[in-house]
């Protein structure tokens, strides 16, 4: 339900497409910058939109400049499009460098002067005085990505394979060019949000005078039906060239159908170029192994690495191994918090990552040598990632009240905030009023603290009450830090008029590893009385928070939150007719237990936080956990509920939230039912996501502002 990576890289797809066959389209009319007006100041869907979408980011090797993508959206076109920009490091304006229908991705540079980028089915460089562009590779399909080696001599790139059916199977489709018919006989024949029609693989290819041989490329898994990158969320990240060029360090999870499905076990794979060996680094760890970066003496590979299979939220620990030994080192053994987006430091001294870190993610510094750790950043926000040039570090930073922009911090920093370089979005925000974010930290049923966001409304004034909304987090192991998004944006909420009550309830990462836990087999536990605990003290010590008009939300675990919080929405003291919340709203949530560990596709999963499956009543953690599921409570339902859900979400299914739709009509609880038979687990396209939107505020205004 979770992944440690960006959502920005889900909105990234709509703007390009890197696997698709995209051709130069001169007559298309051109997305670009918003020219939109806000007139009294409110932040609405609308608005949000308007702004342009940070991308990936590369600064030159001297780094004197900063190149970065930027998405715009046509709400008319239903679309979006992404341009590369450029720079100084130093501060300055920016250059628009691309202009075309088709959209750039994956930035790099090969060396000062001459940037590179995907687009379409072509890898482009670019003379970035002259803007004179020339083709450096091209393929039917296109690409997912490169990342050019340390002399520029070659590329690596990232290309899709088609799943071969087994041949008993193939001779059945025999003249049937038209059937949709799909026969499997194994697991993982879906994921996520895609059949699994094809499979990643990593390609090396020399560079002549600056052109790819296309004929000489190598399948560095050849013959492998593995994924590398692995599928949903892996990208150029999870691979790297050593210093020297001659090896190329790369993730990949072995595995497929059945065993795909109940394992996490990735592993670090070393391969060399010329002898095509490959090498496994992390050989008898067994959960997720990732993100695989050299060191710059090429001696050492450090890499995100996880302790246990089939728990995609464990720690992740900060790596290294020496190549020529084996030796293995956690420079995090003892630190409560997991790293990601791992780079060493030019002597090779430390690692630089970002953590979650008790409601914001932060940079910190690993000492490879003393085994110390320092904070590096420190403020009200959020550190997407970041790249390092020397001792300069260029982070894309985003907060509650911002969207992402570049902002820079010295490797010799010492909690500091960064100093903001780019301003995408700045003539937009300055004509908004962004609600008032507060940090609390309440006490919960048993004594401990936990940190609770609270958003004001846009509007406020001391001498109103409003409305409020509780907002449930999915995951379930997400943190609820200073994230910025199109579909949960705690400042559209404000600007309809509302408070929101954000909690890092249990099962939160960035509170240590026993908060963590506290939720995995306890689903209708602890965390949800962590939910009503934020509640209430919201309701009792902000009198501008109206109790009787109080709603909740949530998507995903949040969803099943919503789900089970109906069922619980009853003889409450203190509230009238004993309802804590008025309304609700749940997203692609969990109803039904036992449907929904048959629907799912990454068995794992619910193997770990359910304890397996329903079938094992022996077990009494299958007891505990299956008697929580929230359809076991509609009896109990007496609120008002909206219940969102997409088609081509395959984590959890459509049927789940049609399910609950049902039940609710059926109990005659008043109810709405929005479904999008285009979308995903999230909802990415941008006319679907405005409905969604102008959805959520009818609903509540409905129930919360009579």
């Amino acid at each position: 339900m979770k992944q440690k990576i960006l959502f920005l890289s889900m909105l990234a797809l709509l703007a390009v497409s890197c696997n698709k066959n995209q051709k130069a389209d001169s007559s298309s009319d051109l997305i670009g910058k918003s020219d939109i007006k806000v007139e009294d100041g409110r932040f609405t869907p609308d608005v949000m939109w308007a702004l342009g979408k940070m991308g990936e980011t590369a600064v030159s090797p001297d780094g004197s400049q900063l190149a970065y993508t930027v998405t715009y959206y046509n709400m008319d076109e239903n679309k979006g499009n992404s341009e590369v920009y450029l720079m100084p490091t130093a501060g300055g304006e920016a250059v628009q460098l691309t202009k075309t229908p088709q959209g750039e991705f994956s930035p790099a540079w090969l060396d000062d002067g001459t940037l590179m980028f995907c687009r379409g089915e072509q890898i482009i460089s670019m003379n970035v005085n002259t803007k004179a562009e020339k083709v450096v590779a091209e393929r039917e399909g296109g690409f997912e990505g490169f990342k050019i080696a340390p002399d520029g001599s070659s590329l690596v790139y990232i290309a899709t394979l088609p799943t071969q059916r087994p041949e008993k199977l193939d001779k059945l489709y025999a003249g049937l060019d038209k059937t949709t018919g799909r026969i499997n006989e194994d697991l993982m024949y879906r994921h996520w949000d895609q059949w699994v029609d094809e499979y990643p693989h990593i390609y090396y290819v020399p560079l002549n005078d600056g052109k790819a041989d296309m004929q000489g490329a190598v399948d560095i898994l050849e013959g492998e039906p593995y994924e590398c990158p692995m599928r949903p969320w892996g990208g150029v990240e999870q691979y790297n060239y050593s210093p020297d060029g001659s090896q190329v360090v790369y993730t990949c999870r072995k595995k497929t159908g059945y065993d795909y499905a109940h394992s996490t076990n990735s592993d670090i794979f070393l391969y060399n170029i010329a002898t095509k060996e490959t090498k496994n680094l992390s050989q008898g760890i067994m959960g997720y192994d990732q993100n695989p970066v050299f060191s710059h003496d090429g001696r050492y590979v450090a890499w995100e690495s996880m302790e246990r299979d089939g728990y995609e939220s464990d720690k992740l620990r900060l790596m290294v191994a020496d190549i020529a030994t084996g030796e293995r080192t956690d420079l995090t053994e003892g630190f409560d918090y997991g790293v990601s987006g791992i780079s060493w430091t030019n002597d090779d001294k430390e690692l630089v990552a970002t953590v979650m870190y008790r409601g914001m993610v932060e940079l910190f510094a690993f000492n490879f040598e003393t085994k110390k750790i320092r904070q590096i950043s420190h403020g009200y926000h959020d550190i997407n990632g970041f790249t390092m040039n020397g001792d300069k570090i260029y982070a894309s930073q985003v907060s509650i009240q911002y969207p992402a922009e570049v902002y820079t911090y010295s490797l010799n920093d010492s909690c500091a905030e960064g100093t903001k370089l780019t301003a995408i979005n700045d003539d937009v925000l300055s004509q908004v009023r962004m609600g008032k974010v507060e940090e609390q930290w309440i006490k919960t049923v048993d004594g401990k603290d936990m940190l609770t966001w609270i958003i004001y409304p846009y509007d406020y004034d001391s001498t109103k009450t409003y409305p409020a909304l509780l907002f449930c987090e999915g995951g379930p192991q997400n943190m609820v830090s200073q994230f910025w998004s199109t579909r949960w944006n705690f400042e559209v909420m404000s600007g309809a008029g509302y408070f929101v009550i954000a909690p890092n309830r249990r099962g939160c990462p960035g509170f240590g590893m026993e908060w963590l836990e506290e939720i995995s087999g306890d689903y209708g536990g602890r965390c949800m009385q962590d939910y009503m605990s934020a509640t209430d003290w919201a309701a009792n010590n902000i009198p501008q928070i109206d109790k009787e008009r109080i709603g909740a939300c949530g998507a995903s675990f949040g969803g099943y939150s919503i789900y089970w919080l109906a069922g619980h929405n009853h003889d409450v003291k203190g509230y009238d007719e004993g309802r804590r919340f008025k309304a609700f709203l749940a997203h692609n949530g969990m109803f039904n237990f036992e449907q929904q560990y048959l629907e799912t596709e990454e068995m794992w999963f619910d193997n770990w936080d359910l304890g397996g499956p329903y079938w094992d009543w022996n077990n009494p953690q299958i007891k505990k956990s299956y008697a929580q599921s929230p359809h076991l409570f509609v009896d109990k339902w007496n609120t008002p509920i909206c219940v969102i859900h997409s088609e081509f979400d395959f984590r959890i299914v459509a049927s789940e939230g049609m399910a609950a739709y049902n039940a609710a009509q059926m109990r005659h609880i008043p109810s709405r039912y929005l479904y999008f038979p285009d979308e995903t687990h999230w909802v990415l396209k941008p006319q679907n996501s405005l409905l969604w939107h102008r959805n959520f505020i009818d609903w509540f205004d409905q129930w919360l502002k009579k």
